[in-house]
């Protein structure tokens, strides 16, 4: 259990500053959380580059589903290239075709596009028909890590699946428990076997001071999720506390 990495995913400068305050080890980088991330804009990347810690960048052009043209390939590669030149560890990404199976090609160009970085498959791989088998195809166009839900609302929910996930990449990538991942799930999915990273968001509902943009509907009625320092914090002194249990075992 020794290593568990704990990825965070933020939308916003303050999410970021406070993933790195409270122990992330990873960054998810993204923009529109509430559309599931899209790809961060420019400055957002480069203002990330200021933090002493990984950064990924997702890589999706738009809302909705993840059966993309091939110009919106073109855009995502040159997002990619964007990523790469601001020096940024990883991408995030996926790309499925009309029945939800994973789009092999389309995978393998961005694969290439990303060479030298590290590329994790994100959840589209929770809308194929086989979870399990998805793992071996994305292993054969070089995907390094996926996110991954089991194929369930939630983690939680689909941890049988994701614990058959781990199996399916025998070490040769590694699966990553998200969505809906907290305190009082995490010590779960550490216990299956193989399983050294996590993602959360650690955020709570945030309104504006003047309560005008909600009323206006710039934004949910609820205001917007923002990652909270404290949260990422007991999370992560909560795997810690695992790992060590499981070390001491």
């Amino acid at each position: 259990m020794a290593g568990v990495i704990l990825e965070i995913c933020v939308d916003s400068l303050a999410s970021l500053e406070a993933a790195v305050a409270g122990g992330a080890n990873r960054i998810e980088l993204c923009a529109a959380l509430s559309e599931g991330g899209l790809t961060p804009s420019y400055g957002f990347m480069r203002a990330a580059q200021r933090f002493d810690v990984c950064v990924h960048a997702m890589i999706r052009p738009r809302g909705g589903d993840f059966c993309y043209s091939m110009s919106e390939i073109d855009i995502m590669c040159a997002d990619i290239v964007q990523a790469k030149s601001l020096g940024l560890a990883g991408v995030v990404l996926g790309v499925a075709k009309s029945d939800n199976r994973l789009d092999l090609d389309a995978l393998a160009k961005l694969r290439s596009a990303a060479s030298g970085m590290e590329c994790t498959l994100h959840r589209a791989i929770d809308l194929t028909p086989d979870p399990v088998a998805a793992v071996q195809q994305a292993q054969s166009v070089g995907i390094d890590r996926i996110l991954t839900s089991g194929g369930a609302k939630t983690a939680i929910e689909g941890k049988d699946t994701i614990a058959q996930m781990v199996e399916a990449a025998k070490e040769q990538l590694e699966i990553m428990p998200g969505s809906g991942v907290d305190l009082s799930n995490v010590e779960t999915l550490l216990g299956i076997a193989g399983i050294n990273n996590i993602h959360a968001s650690c955020s709570a509902w945030q309104k504006s001071s003047s309560g005008k943009v909600e009323a206006m509907s710039f934004t949910p009625a609820q205001g917007v999720r923002q990652t909270i320092t404290k949260n990422v914090s007991n999370l992560r002194q909560l795997i810690d506390s695992v790992r060590l249990e499981v070390a001491n075992v």
